[in-house]
């Protein structure tokens, strides 16, 4: 029995470049590109499966547990929609990074250095974000069992990950990269990465069904994302517990 999912080589290269969290033109820059379409791409999910209706504050109450958040750059603006976050990170210089910034900008958003496995909480969260996670965990069918012991009943859990595909390797890796520099070389493993199909099974016998799949796709003309029917490579999954 797995009691930790913890990779601790893709921790340690996540925590040598922690400090560049918030800079759109760092080693993250292409995490700062793809933020604004995952954070419409959410909230939207979010106000239609729960029928909000909060004007100022859209996701008003929502308890989200945002894994592997690395400096926020999601739990940031979850929390100024007005969600309880919750935020975990299996790198202290990922949480230390993320709680100072949210300090800086008055937002309480509860930041935990830990993973799903050892995360004491007697909460159950109405929405759970594993966003370009799955693809550094050290088991995944284990780190999504566990999750999903963390969702509510009917809560919402999203996946964004990498598909295993020729393409996904040739964009993802070899253009990514090695040609367009976007990402320092070796952030992705493509063994690592997961057929929605594979994802899909694994979260059934988690009592996750299945809503919608998504693909994100990039336009290098208009350097901006937008979701797509084109899965092949980076794609988003919303699943729903039984």
């Amino acid at each position: 029995m797995k009691s930790n999912t913890i990779n601790k080589k893709e921790i340690e290269k996540f925590s040598k470049i922690a400090e560049e969290w918030w800079n759109p033109e760092g080693k993250f820059k292409p995490l700062h590109k793809f933020n604004p379409i995952r954070i419409s791409y959410i909230k939207e999910n979010i106000i239609n499966t729960f029928n909000l209706n909060h004007k100022n504050a859209p996701l008003k109450n929502i308890k989200i547990l945002d894994i592997g958040c690395g400096g926020g750059l999601l739990s940031e603006p979850m929390c100024r929609l007005g969600a309880k976050v919750t935020a975990i990170d299996a790198s202290k210089k990922n949480i230390s990074v993320a709680k100072l910034h949210s300090k800086k900008n008055n937002l309480n958003i509860n930041y935990l250095c830990t993973s799903p496995e050892k995360l004491k909480t007697k909460d159950k969260f109405d929405v759970i974000l594993n966003m370009e996670i799955v693809e550094h965990v050290a088991d995944v069918n284990y780190f999504l069992k566990t999750c999903s012991k963390l969702l509510k009943k009917n809560g919402i859990m999203f996946v964004a990950t990498l598909n295993k595909t020729l393409k996904s390797y040739i964009f993802a890796i070899v253009g990514a990269e090695y040609i367009l520099r976007w990402l320092p070389i070796g952030t992705h493993e493509w063994e690592k990465f997961l057929k929605p199909e594979e994802l899909i099974s694994i979260q059934k016998k988690n009592d996750l069904s299945v809503e919608r799949v998504d693909g994100m796709k990039f336009n290098l003309l208009s350097d901006k994302w937008s979701v797509s029917n084109d899965k092949s490579v980076n794609y988003i999954a919303k699943f729903i517990k039984n």
